[in-house]
């Protein structure tokens, strides 16, 4: 049947799916268009020696918050149920990942989990097997439907969560609004748009070189590897090996010279009552899945 003989309600269905497939696409290309733009306008501007400290500091500072809200909030307390949260710790923590631009927090959680269910296999969603440059970005450019009902349905039902999918996009907008009000158009490029684009390819990287590059320490059944340079940058999630041995462990430097900076603030959370129920990984369960140097390196 064409499109012609086909009834008009499902005509318009399928058209709408369609633009808002175009317009999904479109919106991902521009952001990762942008923030490269922005961040070649930053350079030019700092050459001419027009980069002030105040500038630098939005760059770190936003960084920091919009990162702890990915890495605490979104990952490690809400996708894997790592630890609980104190309400005003939770909402405070969620906002943070919603500012950070990369998505609401039920896609988020979706996304990550059929990540972890089908890890490099057919179906994951951006697996280094179908290439670097698709496990980077690519899949994002493309769209990807999330299935929160197969994946994240527990999520659907939480008043917070919920609350945050409806207003991701805005909190999204206050993550450009502060720096901007605080430093300018020169605030808005720095702890605005360099700043997304640091967030996006830290991101995008663990998708794609930790699946690559780096150490195997556990058996994990996919390819998964540990990277210091992105421990470090990202926060303690480079260390990816570890989290896909052990997901549900809010810590993932699982040894004393693994910098996990995101670990280290959920730990003083803990410390100052505000966040509890912390999963622990027992030595005897390191030790079940830890590989001997010879057979990593294979």
């Amino acid at each position: 049947m064409s499109v012609g003989d086909a009834p008009a309600a499902v005509w318009r269905t399928s058209w709408g799916a369609r633009l808002a497939l175009y317009l999904e696409r479109t919106a991902n290309l521009l952001g990762v268009i942008l923030p490269a733009v922005a961040v070649v306008v930053a350079a030019v501007l700092t050459w001419k020696h027009l980069t002030t400290t105040r500038d630098l500091v939005l760059l770190a500072v936003m960084y920091l918050v919009t990162a702890v809200g990915l890495t605490v909030g979104f990952h490690r307390m809400l996708t894997h149920r790592g630890f609980e949260a104190q309400p005003a710790v939770r909402f405070v923590l969620l906002a943070l990942g919603c500012m950070a631009g990369m998505s609401d927090p039920v896609s988020f959680a979706a996304t990550h989990l059929r990540h972890h269910a089908r890890s490099d296999r057919r179906g994951d969603p951006h697996s280094p097997a179908d290439g670097m440059f698709h496990a980077h970005v690519g899949w994002f450019l493309m769209g990807f439907e999330a299935d929160p009902q197969t994946y994240a349905r527990w999520l659907l039902a939480d008043p917070m969560v919920r609350f945050f999918r409806r207003t991701a996009w805005y909190w999204t907008a206050v993550g450009f609004a502060i720096p901007f009000a605080i430093g300018g158009w020169t605030g808005l490029l720095w702890g605005g748009w360099v700043r997304y684009f640091l967030t996006i390819h830290v991101t995008f990287s663990i998708n794609s070189i930790c699946h690559r590059f780096g150490r195997v320490d556990f058996e994990t059944g996919d390819n998964s590897r540990n990277e210091w340079v992105l421990g470090v940058v990202g926060l303690g999630e480079g260390w990816h090996n570890n989290h896909h041995a052990f997901p549900r462990s809010p810590f993932h430097g699982l040894r004393w010279w693994q910098i996990d900076i995101a670990g280290y603030i959920i730990a003083g959370l803990a410390r100052l009552g505000l966040a509890h129920n912390l999963y622990r990984v027992s030595p005897d369960a390191r030790l079940a899945r830890r590989v001997v140097r010879a057979q990593a390196a294979r």
